[in-house]
């Protein structure tokens, strides 16, 4: 027998170990053996991951700012773009004279197409609505009768005419250049019917404390409203003529405007005080 076989027999089989040497990384691109699943992503995930904050698992880190952070968000940043301009439009609106009536070729633009142009529609059906809650008026009151009604729109007719026909002499008597016409002035001074309604209807249902706080209100509005126009139609035409603003004349204008304001809040009183009881 072979003395090399009898030795091998003779000693017992030595157990491998498995090596603690550690196995070195797989290079980039290459799977690992020992892992289960192959990193299915691409190269475009792994450079996002890579742009995030090492600390901050996706989210902004906290040494950022809050300012930082919102303005990085473009849809922040189209916000804060589109409020610049809103703001801009807002401020060229503003100054810009919107009290002005647009003019083509020397001749007023319709109304139509131009909202500050003096218009017809509001005020008469201001004034057949006025009549109207007038008789609703009379009519919770016990006092309705088809000659009061009469006499009631009669009367509101009576004191529109005279207003035109005493601006229009006034205006003769200043010598007033303007473009002013009998249906422009009946437009601006029907609109006083629309806050006479809302003062009859407030006070029917709160009284005449409701009747003196939107009638108020009503009167200051008109009140400015007919300063605002007038001066425009009055005193515009002053200026272009070359008239000093301390001149007689124009202070005869301005005196003018004024008063065809002022008349307005005390015939809105006159005309509704009898209705709210």
């Amino acid at each position: 027998m072979n003395p090399a076989g009898l030795a091998a027999a003779g000693t017992p089989r030595l157990r491998k170990w498995p090596s603690k040497r550690r196995t070195p990384a797989s290079p980039p691109g290459m799977a690992d053996p020992h892992q289960l699943f192959d990193d299915t992503s691409s190269a475009q995930h792994r450079g996002y991951g890579a742009q995030r904050a090492p600390g901050g698992l996706g989210y902004p880190s906290s040494s950022a700012s809050p300012q930082a952070s919102f303005m990085a968000d473009p849809v922040s940043s189209m916000a804060v773009a589109y409020g610049s301009t809103l703001a801009a439009q807002g401020k060229e609106l503003v100054d810009k004279n919107d009290w002005e009536v647009q003019y083509q070729q020397d001749t007023p633009v319709a109304p139509r197409f131009d909202v500050n142009a003096p218009d017809l529609y509001i005020p008469a059906m201001a004034f057949i609505t006025y009549i109207l809650v007038a008789g609703l008026a009379l009519g919770t009151q016990d006092r309705f009768s088809p000659d009061l009604l009469g006499l009631q729109a009669s009367s509101a007719l009576a004191w529109l005419t005279l207003e035109v026909l005493a601006i229009l002499l006034s205006l003769y008597l200043v010598t007033v250049n303007t473009d002013l016409t009998t249906i422009d002035l009946v437009a601006f001074l029907g609109y006083k019917y629309v806050g006479m309604i809302g003062g009859v209807l407030m006070g029917l249902l709160f009284g005449k404390t409701g009747y003196y706080l939107v009638l108020g209100w009503c009167c200051v509005s008109i009140f400015v409203f007919m300063i605002r126009t007038l001066r425009l139609k009055i005193l515009a035409e002053a200026a272009a003529e070359g008239v000093p603003v301390r001149g007689a004349r124009n202070q005869l204008r301005m005196y003018l405007t004024m008063a065809v304001a002022a008349a307005q809040p005390l015939l809105m009183y006159w005309l509704t005080f009898h209705l709210v009881r």
